[in-house]
């Protein structure tokens, strides 16, 4: 049994495979985090117990099931796709974690940013553009409550990463390597992380 079906068995969630459905020029297709990619993350030692997570096109949940589940880190999941929204709904019934996750069924531009979250999770799940509307969120959030906000971008496009060395109020913290976890090299496996500092 592979490692993604060994993890949602255990977590007692269904999150493998890719799904096309939605996709359009604007929103990437459904494509999971795979958890050898989590289990790096997880080990980065910046999710703790008392951080909120937002993971932004959440999909079937799995980085807030696996998150919860090993960093005790509280998630709310945002997607737009509602049949996949009510696959996460389904796996938030049968999942073992004590700390579930939430979900909210909204477009990510449109979502206003709680207070309470200091930690955000992209894995190429909109276009740039979107990118660009969802800052804006998380900067409004930020500036009525100053904190530390760490944005993690796994995979990221060239396009973002020109965008987000741009902003102003971000800086780059570290990167993680993960192209070791996967055969032959390819240059975007790895996650780059930005800081919100809250001073």
């Amino acid at each position: 049994m592979s490692k993604e079906h060994t993890w949602d068995k255990l977590l007692q969630i269904r999150t493998c495979g890719r799904d096309d459905t939605g996709a359009d020029r604007y929103h990437h297709p459904y494509e999971p985090t795979p958890y050898c990619v989590l289990e790096r993350l997880a080990a980065c030692g910046l999710f703790r117990q008392g951080d909120t997570v937002l993971d932004y096109g959440c999909g079937k949940g799995r980085v807030g099931f696996f998150l919860s589940y090993r960093t005790k880190t509280k998630t709310v999941g945002i997607e737009y796709d509602g049949r996949i929204y009510r696959d996460a709904l389904e796996n938030r019934r049968t999942a073992i974690s004590r700390i579930k996750p939430d979900f909210v069924l909204t477009r990510a531009e449109e979502y206003p940013v709680p207070q309470d979250v200091n930690r955000c999770y992209f894995f190429n799940p909109f276009s740039v553009e979107i990118l660009q509307k969802v800052m804006a969120r998380i900067l409004e959030s930020y500036y009525e409550q100053p904190r530390d906000i760490f944005l993690f971008f796994y995979y990221p496009a060239d396009e973002y990463i020109s965008y987000l060395m741009g902003v102003e109020e971000l800086e780059f913290y570290d990167e993680i390597e993960c192209d070791d976890l996967f055969e032959g090299y390819e240059e975007r496996e790895r996650i780059l992380i930005f800081l919100l500092p809250g001073y």
